[in-house]
């Protein structure tokens, strides 16, 4: 990786050697004070996971000395980019983010988009798996296919945090491939993955929208099963032997990216040392075993890429949204 430098001209330089003047070297920058790792769901769900991850490697390793967590919950993670916003041009703040920030404005829910922020990084991928409670009557996707065709109202899906993340995505697109119009479905959307996985363990909903990490958990604890995964193809170790959405007919295939994005305005050095600190943090052992723990696939992009990958994907999910009659614009 290469921070930035600012290097004086030979001529300009020597003038300066000349007149006994120092040639001119970028300040760098380091954290001042307590820097919050801004979370826009609620404790227990990917994001909330991945920042308190982070911040106990930042603490166990000294990459950044004083880091804390902020779970600013609600309006799909706006509230928690509202927050990240009224810290403009501050480095000291930095908030999880996801493909959320590209399908909120597409959607119209507000006017912020990815423009309005300083992407930093992309970390991770994440598929997406349908399950139930261990006692469901659906016991597989067929059975759970056989009754939505019946009477798409009797069944009820839940999912974390927000309309038009990559859990709805993931489940319409499965329903239209079996016929059944996405808004008829019943939809119940929770704050975070904790309040979720309550609803579903206790009866009040029938089907979770989720990530792998959440099954493969309760799986092994005898209290859900997991019905399928939007991946390609199967994926290795505990999810090997999960059906994908693919292999019985529905062309659900859809992941997200999670990363991290600062306020707007913050200073080059900033973003450098940002740069510096997730990189060593993609590297370490640490991190290596968290991601596979958590069933995340690595896939890390620098601040200058996570940029041209937005600029990318916005007109992906666009074309997405549309055709699930999501977008607005």
């Amino acid at each position: 990786m290469r921070l930035v430098k600012f290097v004086c001209g030979m001529a300009m330089g020597c003038a300066a050697l000349a007149m006994g003047i120092a040639p001119a070297v970028a300040q760098e920058w380091k954290p001042a004070k307590t820097v919050e790792l801004v979370v826009g769901s609620a404790p227990g769900g990917s994001p909330d996971v991945m920042a308190r991850l982070i911040q106990s490697i930042f603490q166990n390793t000294g990459l950044v000395p004083n880091s804390t967590v902020v779970n600013k919950p609600g309006a799909g993670n706006t509230i928690g980019w509202a927050y990240l916003n009224q810290h403009a041009g501050d480095a000291h703040y930095i908030a999880a983010f996801s493909p959320l920030v590209l399908s909120h404005r597409i959607m119209g829910t507000t006017p912020l988009n990815y423009l309005d922020f300083t992407p930093l990084n992309i970390l991770v991928r994440e598929y997406v798996v349908m399950g139930v409670k261990a006692d469901s009557p659906f016991t597989s996707l067929k059975d759970l296919t056989a009754q939505l065709r019946k009477d798409p109202t009797s069944v009820s899906f839940a999912f974390a945090a927000a309309r038009g993340n990559h859990n709805h995505i993931v489940l319409s697109m499965y329903l239209k491939s079996i016929g059944v119009e996405p808004k008829v479905a019943k939809t119940v959307i929770f704050p975070g993955g904790g309040p979720a996985v309550t609803a579903m363990l206790g009866g009040h909903i029938d089907v979770y929208v989720a990530s792998p990490r959440t099954f493969v958990n309760l799986q092994k604890e005898g209290r859900a099963r997991a019905l399928a995964v939007s991946s390609p193809e199967r994926q290795p170790g505990p999810l090997a032997d999960l059906i994908t959405f693919r292999e019985l007919g529905s062309d659900a295939v859809f992941f997200t990216w999670r990363g991290f994005m600062a306020p707007k305005g913050i200073k080059s050095a900033e973003i450098a040392y940002w740069d510096a600190v997730f990189a060593k943090l993609a590297q370490s052992e640490e991190w290596k075993k968290d991601t596979e723990a958590q069933f995340w696939n690595a896939d890390y992009l620098l601040s200058a890429e996570t940029r041209k990958h937005l600029d990318r994907e916005n007109d992906v999910m666009k074309g997405i949204l549309t055709e699930l009659g999501l977008a607005k614009q």
